[in-house]
């Protein structure tokens, strides 16, 4: 069920901050609270060492651990610790009027492609907003829903066809027909807050020239279908949201993603539109951020998007992002990054393969042994990383609660079964499902948009 969408009355905040802290002090801040907590699991997990090195070798122990224990504690340190640090600046204008483009590629979208278009049209945005929707091969009747839009609703709607499959096909076919100095992309079934695209270019005209590309948070709408959408309301609600605001905190959001965010036109057509890429959004930012350009993030720029219900089709999704995150390691590598925030975020990126195959070579079948007693690999000093994903959840909770939800007139669902299995169980899923996709690209397997 998606939550009424009310307008938000605008408000200039006039809050300040006397304790101003500039982004390189929070950035060496978080890294020195991070360093301390490593010496300390590290103290802590020695026993674990010990006893596991004497089993496997201490080299392979270490890498056990360090993927296990070590490397994740020192992470969700750093995002704790920048969490607490992190105060965006409020807008400077509220209500902007510049005139807009949405571009929305669809293929066999009929079933959501109107109600999308139903809420652009509901927006309380100031500026003309004019939209393109790209038919890329439909065989149902996506076209005639959206003559149908045309027709029904006050928006400005154009309708154009792409032959050749492929999102970035679709993508780049429209972008010739953008005129205006900022256009949106937005999936075809993602439902817009009434306040969202005033949030989302208000975010543009108050950040420094530099920024080329702006972020909006992309929520589950879906969520009580199952138990599967059930756990990712809270991965986008908390999980990816903590990291969007990690990375917008240091100047360098890494996905902006295609299915919601705000772009300066000129920018895009300077790096060729979109590549030929799986993971298509992602290369495409990260060829923006070696411009010297930087992409932040608007958490009250609300998108509702359709996660996927069943096993099958969220195995092909983040397949899909973990091979668009090789993708773009392979584009633009870490260290020829321009600015140090981006290698550092980059840098991660680099690791996560590692972590990803520690985690399913190693937790899983060391939780299983655990079950029948045997705590060689998995044991009470694991535990050590739980307080701090709790810390940065329940941290990240209330600002969601208190600043963005509140601030939109909008209520957070209770779904407590879905935060234990998601918190529980969830990575479970996800590194696995990671490791196949970075197969997927090693092995270069056939794309599919869907």
């Amino acid at each position: 069920m998606i939550p009424k969408l009310k307008s938000v009355d605008s408000q200039e905040e006039t809050t300040h901050n006397p304790l101003y802290v500039p982004v390189a002090g929070k950035f060496w801040i978080s890294h020195c609270f991070a360093l301390l907590w490593l010496c300390i699991s590290i103290y802590i997990a020695h026993p674990w060492l010990e006893d596991l090195a004497y089993h496997v070798s201490y080299p392979l122990a270490l890498l056990i651990i360090g993927g296990l224990a070590y490397i994740p504690g020192y992470m969700n340190a750093f995002l704790v610790i920048s969490l607490i640090l992190d105060r965006q600046p409020p807008s400077k204008n509220e209500n902007p009027q510049d005139d807009i483009t949405i571009l929305i590629a669809a293929h066999n979208e009929e079933d959501k492609i109107l109600q999308t278009l139903q809420y652009i049209d509901r927006q309380d945005y100031l500026g003309k907003v004019m939209v393109i929707v790209i038919d890329n091969c439909s065989t149902d009747e996506t076209v005639n829903e959206v003559r149908k839009a045309k027709k029904k609703l006050s928006i400005d709607i154009r309708l154009v066809h792409e032959k050749k499959p492929g999102k970035f096909h679709a993508l780049n076919y429209a972008l010739k027909f953008v005129s205006t100095p900022y256009f949106i992309t937005l999936d075809a079934d993602t439902l817009l807050h009434r306040s969202s695209i005033r949030y989302l270019v208000s975010r543009m005209k108050s950040s420094p020239e530099e920024v080329c590309a702006v972020a909006g948070s992309v929520l589950a709408k879906n969520s009580r279908e199952n138990l599967l959408t059930k756990m990712q309301e809270w991965d986008y609600f908390l999980g990816i949201a903590s990291i969007k605001r990690l990375q917008g905190l240091y100047q360098g959001t890494l996905v902006a993603q295609g299915a919601y965010s705000l772009y300066k036109t000129q920018c895009i057509k300077e790096v060729g539109g979109w590549p030929d890429a799986i993971g298509e959004d992602i290369v495409l930012t990260w060829r923006l951020l070696g411009r010297k350009w930087k992409v932040y993030f608007e958490p009250c720029a609300v998108a509702f998007t359709e996660v996927p219900s069943s096993f099958k089709h969220l195995v092909r999704q983040r397949a899909r992002w973990a091979r668009g995150m090789i993708e773009g390691l392979h584009e633009v590598k870490p260290w020829k990054q321009p600015q140090i925030y981006v290698k550092y975020l980059t840098g991660i990126n680099l690791i996560m393969p590692y972590l990803d195959l520690t985690f399913t070579l190693c937790w899983i079948p060391g939780l299983i042994l655990a079950f029948f007693g045997n705590f060689l690999i998995v044991g009470p000093a694991t535990l050590f990383v739980v307080p701090l994903k709790l810390i940065s959840y329940s941290f990240l909770y209330f600002y969601q609660r208190n600043y963005v939800f509140k601030r939109l007139k909008l209520r957070i669902r209770k779904n407590i079964i879905g935060f234990i299995f998601y918190f529980l169980c969830y990575q479970m899923i996800m590194s696995p499902v990671s490791v196949y996709g970075y197969l997927q690209e090693i092995l270069k397997f056939k794309r599919k948009w869907k």
